[in-house]
């Protein structure tokens, strides 16, 4: 068995330092370059990584540096690799089984007639997987080799890599059962028929030169799966010991990340297996494990997750106390540094000072090279850079703007979190006169090229504020005229001077920070730039009331004000983490109850603030929920608290599991929730049916995350089996979330159906009723 290195990383961003990844990929789609041409951008891209970090400090040929590229998505891959494609994409299949690339993508993002896999968030992070869907029917066989093949190119330019693949455990733990599946049938219960196919796969990873193979396990540290804990560490008990058992394999890691192993550890640690990587920044693990004799323990002391440069004399401290549980330690990441932006040399806009505070993944695998560097010649042969880490950790907490007297000084009462009771809302909302199933959006409507080359344009000081803000007006009335003649009853203004839904508003609050190209991943060619929450937040000046209320002048109809809630903002920036969570939502919240008061005073009814995040940060352990519920929905009503009974506040959720937070939702206290149900067929309505939510609801019929035109039955059919499950008065129509990403053609077509099958319905439901 070859030694585990002293020091590696669990995962590397895998779009390109400047998104290569996505353009090309998108390219691909629009067919203008071939798969041979995408082929080959993705190799470069490969290539450059390694070097990359070979150059930071990883070793070349010691299986320190993660094989973990992919196209798409991670569970995507797994899934494809074991031939774990519904049966509707059967015919894609190349004549010997095998999967190939434009299937992948097929199966990512639907086709015509064919819905593609319904998307969710990966654990508690921004990053969105592909469910897969496994049932009685599902024939497992090893259809993909892109992973070996990837091996065998790294060593074919003188790297040994350690490829990453998720492992068979989580692949089915976080699979959804398929149509043709019997009730009650759960994805976990094909175990036994996965492992010979991981096992091929470890067979030919050695045979391509593999010395160590990562299996991620995250599902063994969650308690918000369907299965449980006691089922999870079965499962991973009998997997691991079939695995660890196979003939011909490389070395396994079981890399655990994103909270404590918990009980599980033990089966881990009792498993045929040479490694396990535990996370210690989110996680803990017991004062003594038995069975850990002859295996490495991978420490994830550096966050994974966020981009402050940290405290490294305590994380190197963290190591040092892992030591005690009698294995050899090595130094990691908590989690793959997939959640983070590349290189914080890059951001030359930045204020330096801040610059000092943080650490991108190049900076974080600097790190991990420091701690390895410290295991194995000890404390003082790293002093320097302990002592650096904690000078700039020191400066942080010491800097003007981190503490604000005056947003301290601020005092909150119990009813700054309460609105009127919501039936008087309901009747007093009857003014506003909407007919039964209202029509409208989620906010935002597609960002046209023209769009992004005017706001490039204006930042580089090529056109004047003038002329770009006319700019933008033509923009909103284009909008609005669109939607009167759709037909819309609730019209949005399309946010066309909004580079993005977080980041707008970072730049008009104190206590943030932008970068230029801080890009992480969020799904599939999808890429955001998370904002620094570094300080106190405040509002200096109104932010959005100058367009809602010019949009709300070219129209009768009602317009609605568009915010992003305290949450969200919070879970798509990187925070602080030198106060609780709880407290900083606060302040943001304080901040958009001034921009709701405004609004109104504008003459806008209509105001909604969105949190499609509210599940994303709910805590995997069980423990730790209702403390987060508390201050995450309270957050939200103290934004919300102020507004006049008359005024209706929209929120938006999207891509969650929403029968785990169906009460939460319930406590914000929305007049309208708009959640995503499209992908899922509406399977989210038995949820909102069985706790009795009695509120406005818009379970979305539109998946704006494909290209497909959904058909007005499709619509139909959706919108049928909510009102055979909600009131009437309580439902609205609108798509899933925001048309941002789609094209006009598309999203004019879409909506062109959801009109049509939504006056379909009310002819049946209004006369009925």
């Amino acid at each position: 068995m070859t030694a585990f290195p002293e020091g590696t990383i669990l995962g590397y961003p895998r779009i390109g330092r400047r998104r290569e990844l996505k353009k090309a990929v998108e390219a691909f789609w629009a067919g203008r370059i071939d798969e041979q041409e995408l082929e080959q951008t993705a190799a470069e891209l490969r290539a450059a990584t390694r070097e990359r970090l070979a150059g930071l400090g990883l070793g070349r040929t010691d299986s320190s540096i993660p094989e973990s590229f992919s196209y798409y998505d991670q569970v995507l891959d797994a899934a494809v690799t074991v031939g774990a494609i519904p049966a509707r994409f059967d015919d894609l299949r190349e004549a010997d089984g095998t999967i190939g690339l434009p299937a992948l993508f097929t199966v990512a993002r639907g086709e015509g007639e064919r819905a593609p896999l319904e998307m969710t968030k990966w654990f508690d992070s921004n990053y969105h997987y592909l469910v897969p869907e496994i049932g009685p029917e599902t024939v497992f066989s090893l259809a993909s080799d892109r992973l070996v093949r990837e091996v065998a190119e790294a060593a074919a330019a003188g790297f040994v890599t350690r490829p990453v693949v998720v492992g068979p455990v989580t692949l089915l733990a976080l699979a959804k059962a398929s149509d043709d599946a019997p009730e009650g049938f759960e994805p976990l219960s094909r175990l036994e028929d996965v492992l010979p196919v991981y096992v091929d796969l470890l067979a030919r990873l050695r045979a391509a030169g593999a010395e160590w193979v990562q299996l991620d396990e995250p599902a063994l540290v969650s308690e918000s799966l369907p299965a449980t804990t006691a089922q999870l560490a079965s499962a991973a008990e009998r997997a691991l010991a079939v695995l660890g058992t196979a003939e011909e394999r490389p070395s396994i890691l079981v890399a655990a990340p994103y909270a404590s192993l918990g009980e599980t550890f033990a089966t881990v640690a009792a498993a045929p297996v040479e490694a396990i990587a535990v996370d210690l920044v989110r996680g803990t693990v017991p004062d003594a494990v038995p069975g850990l004799e002859g295996k490495t323990l991978v420490g994830g002391v550096i966050d994974g997750h966020n981009i402050w440069r940290g405290d490294l004399s305590a994380a190197f401290d963290a190591l040092e106390a892992l030591r005690a549980l009698g294995a050899p330690v090595s130094a990691s990441t908590s989690t793959s540094l997939l959640h983070v932006p590349h290189d914080v040399d890059d951001e030359t806009a930045l204020d330096a000072r801040l610059v000092s505070w943080l650490a991108f993944a190049d900076q974080k695998v600097q790190q991990v090279v420091t701690l390895a560097r410290g295991l194995s010649a000890g404390r003082t042969a790293i002093a320097a850079e302990l002592d650096a880490a904690t000078a700039a950790l020191q400066d942080r907490l010491t800097a003007p703007g981190v503490r604000d007297g005056e947003v301290r000084a601020r005092a909150l009462s119990d009813a700054d979190f309460a609105r009127a009771p919501y039936q008087d809302r309901e009747e007093a909302q009857n003014a506003l006169g909407l007919p039964a199933l209202p029509l409208t959006t989620i906010g935002s409507f597609p960002q046209t090229g023209d769009i992004r080359r005017a706001r490039a344009q204006f930042l580089r000081g090529e056109i004047p504020e003038d002329d770009y803000e006319e700019f933008l007006r033509r923009e909103v009335a284009a909008v609005v005229s669109l939607q009167e003649d759709l037909g819309l009853d609730v019209l949005v203004h399309g946010e066309p001077e909004r580079n993005d839904m977080v980041q707008y508003f970072a730049e008009n609050l104190d206590g943030f920070a932008v970068t230029q190209h801080g890009w992480v991943q969020s799904y599939g060619s999808r890429a955001t730039r998370p904002s620094i929450l570094w300080g106190d937040v405040s509002r200096p000046a109104p932010i959005t009331v100058a367009w809602s209320a010019y949009a709300q002048s070219l129209t009768a109809k009602h317009m609605k004000g568009m915010l992003t809630g305290p949450v969200t903002i919070l879970a798509w920036s990187f925070v602080r983490d030198d106060q609780p969570l709880g407290e900083t939502a606060n302040q943001v919240a304080l901040a958009l109850r001034d921009e709701i008061a405004d609004l109104e005073a504008a003459g806008i009814q209509v105001i909604q603030v969105d949190e499609p995040a509210l599940r994303e940060l709910l805590p995997l352990k069980q423990a730790d929920q209702p403390a987060y519920l508390d201050w995450s929905v309270a957050s939200f009503r103290l934004a919300t608290g102020g507004a006049a009974a008359a005024t209706q506040v929209h929120t938006h959720l999207c891509y969650s599991e929403f029968g785990v937070v169906i009460e939460a939702i319930r406590a914000l206290d929305a007049d309208v929730t708009s959640i995503e149900a499209a992908r899922s067929r509406m399977e989210v309505v038995a949820d909102i049916a069985e706790v009795g939510f009695d509120h406005g609801i818009g379970p979305g019929v539109y998946d704006i995350h494909s290209p497909r035109v959904p058909t007005v039955e499709e619509v139909e059919s959706l919108l049928r089996r909510a009102v055979d499950e909600i009131p009437l008065r309580q439902l609205w129509v609108n798509p899933d979330c925001g048309l941002k990403t789609r094209g006009y053609a598309e999203t004019t077509a879409s909506l062109r159906n959801i009109v049509e099958a939504t006056r379909r319905v009310r002819e049946d439901v209004v006369v009925t009723a």
